[in-house]
């Protein structure tokens, strides 16, 4: 269960990055809310997820959700260049995530 809340808390991180983009300096208050929102929940859902995980393990992978989620969105969304080397590197953070689930209890 608590894997599944870090995956959330996790999801939450990329939302709350992407949402940055879109809160101009938090100069645009609904976009901004929605942003300190999403951070308040992640960060309140991997102190939940922290409660049973080792601390490094879920912030590594908290992180690392983050990232690979924001890379992928930024392409995505807002045109981010994409080439190779830079899909190699969110491939080795997948492996890394994958690493440390298998490498913890839980």
């Amino acid at each position: 269960m608590h894997w599944f809340v870090l995956a959330i808390a996790g999801l939450l991180e990329v939302g709350w990055a992407i949402g940055l983009k879109y809160t101009h300096g938090f100069t645009r208050l609904w976009p901004s809310v929605a942003t300190a929102l999403a951070m308040i929940l992640s960060l309140w859902l991997l102190g939940i997820a922290m409660k049973t995980l080792p601390v490094g393990t879920a912030y590594a992978v908290w992180v690392g959700i983050g990232a690979v989620g924001t890379v992928l969105l930024g392409i995505v969304l807002l045109g981010e260049p994409t080439n190779t080397l830079r899909l190699v590197s969110v491939g080795l953070i997948v492996a890394g995530i994958a690493g440390l689930k298998l490498a913890s209890p839980g």
